[in-house]
């Protein structure tokens, strides 16, 4: 029998290629980024965009029909209480064409006719009267002397008095075909351009500062019209329109944190009330959404807040749950295990997995109600392909 014999020299390279196998395949730790659980505030918020409005607006129409001076206030301008706002000539009466002239002379001359027609009956009807009159005289007459009945003696008081209301009836006839005869003429009267010289002053009912000027110019308008919006941009408020699921969990005395406004620093509010009725929305993704006004007084620093006018654009933070001290763990560390949240805790350089069970939330951050404890490592953004037990190593 053959015996193969090896010389050390190839033997030591045999085992350092084994090293390097073994090296090889051995498994690497994934370099992972870490994170410290710990203790401290957290505040749940609702955030939405909001706009600034004037609390108490007056919008100025115009009382009736006709033609509006140029408006000379501006918006910004103030004005006081009971001052004109604008000049407005009445609407003159419309002009009458040949065909319309000639139907207003029929119509007058047959108001002409009831009005004679209405004073005949109204002749007629006190003539009546006259002989119910003298009738009933003779009955009494006869009534003294015992020549007649008591029966017939009624009869002729009764036709008197019905006589009598004949007679009213038909003077109030003739006063209502004479009214009428007037209006008819009226149609025919001349018509003056500036509306018989009737100028209307129209006042401002508060006093504050012109908010919008709804006409720019002169005009005729109609009856209703809006001339211009008052208002007093002291006293300003918020609205944000939330969605109905979180208009529900607002309730008035909230406290609101205000940004974006355009100051150095955030401002603070409190919310004043929830409006009853939603409203559809179209949001920019084209979906209807149901949305709710939520009306917020601000009641922080009213001078740095005075630079703010109507409509002006922030963003509001509602407040509606807070604690000082609760254990919380970052949302990137959080994912999915079954109908569970977990996170990947790191122990003697291992991931362990860790089923938590968490209670409010934030965009940024979770509470932990039971699974961790403070100080505990855990992994933000684990990798789809880490599992349990993998050796880990911090990310520098």
């Amino acid at each position: 029998m053959t015996r193969l014999r090896l010389s050390r020299p190839l033997l030591a390279g045999l085992a350092a290629c084994g090293a390097l196998v073994a090296v090889a395949l051995w498994p690497r730790a994934v370099a992972v980024d870490m994170t410290t659980v710990t203790r401290g505030p957290l505040t749940v918020t609702i955030d939405e965009d909001g706009d600034t409005r004037v609390h108490h607006r007056f919008v100025v129409s115009a009382p009736l029909a006709g033609r509006v001076e140029r408006i000379t206030l501006d918006p910004g301008d103030s004005i006081a209480q009971g001052a004109q706002v604008a000049r407005l000539h009445a609407e003159p009466a419309q002009f009458l064409d040949a065909r319309s002239r000639a139907e207003a002379a029929a119509a007058a001359e047959a108001a002409r006719g009831l009005v004679g027609r209405a004073r005949a009956e109204e002749q007629r009807a006190r003539a009546a009267l006259d002989l119910a009159t003298a009738d009933l005289a003779r009955e009494t007459a006869l009534d003294a002397s015992g020549l007649t009945t008591r029966q017939a003696l009624d009869a002729r008081r009764s036709a008197v008095v019905t006589a009598r209301e004949a007679v009213n009836a038909a003077g109030f006839a003739a006063a209502a075909a004479a009214a009428d005869l007037e209006r008819t003429r009226a149609r025919l009267l001349p018509t003056s351009l500036d509306g018989g010289g009737r100028v209307v002053t129209v006042t401002a009912p508060v006093t504050g500062v012109v908010l919008k000027r709804f006409l720019d110019s002169e005009g005729v308008v109609p009856a209703g019209a809006k001339l211009v919006e008052l208002g007093d941009p002291s006293h300003v408020e918020i609205v944000a329109d939330l969605l109905s699921s979180d208009a529900v969990r607002v309730r008035p005395g909230m406290r609101v944190g205000l940004t974006e406004w355009g100051g150095d620093r955030a401002m603070g509010g409190v919310v004043e009330r929830v409006e009853p009725g939603a409203f559809t929305k179209v949001s920019a993704l084209g979906v209807e959404e149901q949305r709710v006004n939520v009306i917020i007084d601000v009641d922080d620093d009213r001078a740095a807040w005075s630079a703010m006018g109507d409509g002006f654009r922030v963003e509001v933070a509602i407040t509606i749950w807070h604690a000082d001290d609760v254990l919380t763990v970052p949302n990137g560390a959080l994912f999915r295990a079954g109908a569970d949240w977990a996170v990947f805790v790191v122990t003697d350089g291992r991931a362990r997995r860790k089923v938590l069970t968490l209670g409010h939330r934030t965009p940024l951050a979770a509470e932990v109600a039971a699974g961790l404890d403070a100080g505990a490592r855990v992994i933000v953004h684990p990798p789809d392909t880490l599992a349990d037990g993998d050796r880990v190593t911090a990310r520098p």
